[in-house]
């Protein structure tokens, strides 16, 4: 009995570090083809559904503008009203 074995070095699996990578237009390829199986997982939201996400997001951006914008004039008119 040997205390050292006598081992074969594992194999790379495939897509490992010494796999042969495929080519440029090849990878683009599957690229592609992944980008489609994807999207066609995607739920799509209906017209009704799409018009009420968008009037959501309308009157959000505005309150959000008019927040800070109300604050701004109150900021600028309290360091007008300490420093002016």
């Amino acid at each position: 009995m040997t205390l050292t074995s006598e081992r074969t070095p594992p194999q790379p699996a495939s897509g490992g570090r010494g796999a042969k990578r495929p080519n440029l237009f090849e990878r683009v390829a599957i690229y592609n083809r992944q980008v489609v199986a994807e999207l066609r997982k995607v739920i799509w939201p209906t017209r009704q559904e799409l018009v009420t996400y968008t009037i959501v997001s309308i009157v959000f951006v505005t309150a959000m503008v008019a927040l800070v914008s109300l604050y701004d004039f109150a900021f600028t008119k309290a360091v007008l009203g300490i420093f002016g």
